[in-house]
């Protein structure tokens, strides 16, 4: 028997369209925890594919019981095969609205993103990971809000340990994260150039292959550039001030001490 065409069926009561009578709105309502694929559009070839785990809500009106939750992922749905820009994902999200039947709502992907780096000397290449989140904030009255959020790891040098030791020194593996609001959402955005310019603000960057000439190179790299996380979190911090659109932005460092149980963390932020 066909259930769609089973008049039980299409008469089944839409329940979470009905009215509630508590008079309490919910500011979100929505999906979490969503693994789907996103193609990435990248301007130098082909679309980058990743998996994204999204965060998709709506305002809800103190007198709707219910959202639509299905509908959320027919929108991922819709978009699986479109290489995603900031653009799109803000046209996605205005979409969501009218198919929801709502006045606000957000959308945020985050997902690994892959560039391909040669290694200093031997010119190895290899890909290296780094994390990123894209989030929307949409009004149907006052439009989009863009934000970024990238985490790039490098390698920090402590210059107290270079200064008092005899030789050698203790450096550590870093987590720099860098998060921007943009005045306006823009039709594309250069990932490699930002992470190739926060990766030269480390005492060295990383690489995923390297041969003996390059361990010996990123190590004499990083010595010679020794830096306090509050160093790192500065000069990104000068970085940020110059990048084009950026309305707000925040930059956090956290160096995973080698002779430390516990690690050394710093926050600069433009408000």
């Amino acid at each position: 028997m066909n259930t769609l065409l089973d008049p039980a069926v299409t008469t089944m009561p839409d329940v979470q369209s009905g009215t509630d009578t508590r008079r309490v709105p919910i500011q979100r309502v929505g999906v979490r925890g969503v693994r789907h694929p996103l193609l990435l559009a990248s301007g130098k070839g082909q679309p980058q594919t990743t998996i994204a785990q999204w965060e998709m809500t709506v305002a809800l009106p103190a007198e709707e019981k219910g959202t639509h939750m299905s509908r959320f992922i027919d929108l991922l749905e819709a978009h699986r095969a479109e290489p995603m820009t900031p653009a799109g994902l803000c046209a996605m999200a205005q979409g969501m609205l009218d198919r929801l039947h709502a006045e606000a709502g957000d959308v945020v992907a985050d997902f690994p993103y892959f560039m391909e780096k040669s290694a200093p000397v031997s010119g190895v290449r290899s890909l290296m990971d780094y994390q990123v989140r894209w989030s929307v904030h949409v009004h149907r009255d006052q439009g989009a809000c863009f934000s970024l959020r990238l985490r790039v790891p490098v390698t920090s040098l402590c210059p107290c340990s270079k200064a008092i030791s005899e030789y050698g020194a203790h450096n550590q593996r870093s987590h720099v994260t860098a998060s921007l609001t943009f005045l306006a959402v823009p039709t594309a955005l250069d990932l490699d150039t930002l992470i190739q310019r926060i990766e030269a603000q480390g005492s060295s960057e990383l690489w995923g292959l390297l041969k003996r000439a390059d361990e010996k190179y990123v190590t004499e790299r990083a010595y010679e550039n020794p830096k306090f996380v509050e160093d790192l979190v500065r000069d990104v911090a000068v970085l940020l001030q110059h990048q084009p659109g950026v309305s707000q932005y925040e930059v956090t460092a956290e160096n995973f001490e080698s002779i430390h149980n516990h690690s050394a963390y710093a926050v600069v932020s433009s408000q």
